[in-house]
């Protein structure tokens, strides 16, 4: 007799067993999946620009360069604009898959802890008062301007009796974003110097950065990862709740310092990069949830992924359609994702709300 109670159960418990293996595989493959997309939408970008060059000669350039004008731009061109691409698309990807686990709102990206709007206010700053017109000499004031935006939210959020919560964290980067913007127009409005260099900033782009620009900003997108990474376990025991993470020994405040932080590295050092890109940051983690589920340890890997590959796509298509010259990948970003919010409002039933 106990043999036969314990047979179904046995079963049952081999059944769920297999189940979790065959997801496991899943999962893996399709990580292996994307990260050969993203080799492949790195040799695409090599190759494809205002300039087509054969695969062979790109395979050259990198391996037995003669210093032909193909060498030139395939190493001093493309090759730092292809990693900085990359570079821009994981941090992106990854700061809008912790900024939509944090808030729990499906719309939330990162510019919605003030990132963005900090950035860009340090910029016109630095160029309305110090003169500075060029992407190496602002990029730190763009990156101190998106830190002290976020500690700012952070703070605002923070105030009261009541503990730190999705909705006054969205609250106060409502307001924080609202405030900056409204002085940023102030300034362009008072100087048409400013005005000329930040419009061609504000747009995002990855023309013009070279591998100096790179080694400036991956000690912070590096430290933004490894901290993004680390807060995946404790964002899927949040996601079932405070009072739940509460009662399983999970410290709530510690777990959004921690992805407050990660938000602000990843999302500043590629605005201070690259300028201000809208939109992959939304869209890239409603894909990763989609293809493999909503546990975060498995998400964040694949919306930094995602977000390279989409970035890298996106700056080809702008190099492509606007032969010899080339259209900037924010606004190739901001066409598609633009009806893509629209649809995503739109089966969520938002606008009722």
């Amino acid at each position: 007799m106990t043999t036969t109670s314990t047979a179904p159960a046995a079963r049952a418990g081999a059944g769920r067993h297999s189940g979790l293996r065959a997801l496991h595989l899943r999962r893996v493959a399709l990580l292996l999946v994307l990260v050969a997309a993203v080799v492949a939408c790195a040799l695409l970008s090599v190759a494809v620009g205002a300039k087509p060059i054969p695969l062979g000669d790109v395979w050259a350039a990198l391996v037995d360069p003669a210093g032909g004008e193909n060498d030139i731009v395939v190493r001093a061109l493309r090759i730092p604009r292809t990693v900085l691409g990359i570079l821009v698309g994981v941090a992106l990807g990854l700061a809008g898959a912790l900024m939509q686990g944090h808030t729990r709102n499906p719309l939330a990206e990162p510019g919605i802890l003030g990132v963005n709007a900090g950035a860009a206010f340090a910029v016109v700053v630095a160029i309305y008062t110090l003169g500075i017109t060029s992407a190496y000499g602002f990029i730190w004031f763009a990156f101190a301007g998106a830190l002290v935006a976020s500690v700012v939210v952070f703070v605002i959020g923070s105030l009261g009796q009541g503990a730190t919560t999705p909705v006054t964290l969205a609250l106060a980067g409502t307001a924080v974003t609202v405030f900056l913007l409204a002085l940023v127009q102030a300034l362009v409005l008072l100087d048409q110097q400013t005005l000329d260099v930040y419009r061609f900033w504000v747009v995002g782009g990855l023309a013009g950065r070279g591998p100096e620009l790179i080694v400036q900003v991956l000690p912070f997108l590096a430290a933004g990862v490894l901290l993004a990474l680390a807060n995946a376990p404790a964002l899927n025991t949040l996601s079932l709740g405070e009072d739940v993470a509460r009662s399983l020994g999970q410290s709530v405040v510690v777990t959004r310092i921690v992805g407050v932080a990660a938000i602000t590295l990843l999302a500043g050092g590629a605005v201070a990069a690259a300028g201000p890109i809208a939109f992959l940051g939304l869209v890239v983690p409603h894909i990763g949830r989609y293809l493999g589920g909503p546990d975060h340890r498995w998400l964040l890997p694949y919306s930094a992924l995602l977000g390279a590959v989409l970035m890298l796509l996106a700056d080809v298509v702008g190099r492509v359609v606007a032969r010899p010259g080339e259209l900037q990948v924010g606004i190739v970003l901001a066409i598609v994702g633009a009806p893509f919010f629209i649809a995503l409002v739109r089966r969520r039933r938002l606008m009722t709300l």
